[in-house]
């Protein structure tokens, strides 16, 4: 009975989302600029992973720290590295 109601809500959200999208007129130009914010923030993970600056700091690709760099930028990273450090 759960999983019907988180179904019907998801299905519901996805709906109003795409009527908010294509009413306001926003077309598809914001998803492209959501795809280069979205591989930019993986790029700057790697390069903090990979770059050998920090060798005891490693920040997970997940879908939590992606999203965190996509909407903060280059001080979502500096904030993760410093949780990162502070925290573990």
């Amino acid at each position: 009975m759960l999983k019907m109601i988180a179904m019907g809500v998801l299905i519901l959200s996805v709906i109003l989302l795409g009527l908010v999208v294509f009413r306001k007129k926003l077309g598809f130009g914001w998803l492209s600029l959501f795809g280069v914010h979205l591989v930019l923030a993986a790029l700057g993970i790697y390069v903090v992973n990979f770059s050998g600056l920090l060798t005891q700091v490693y920040i997970p690709l997940n879908p939590a720290t992606i999203g965190a760099v996509t909407v903060l930028g280059l001080p979502g990273v500096v904030m993760l590295l410093g949780l990162r450090i502070i925290l573990f």
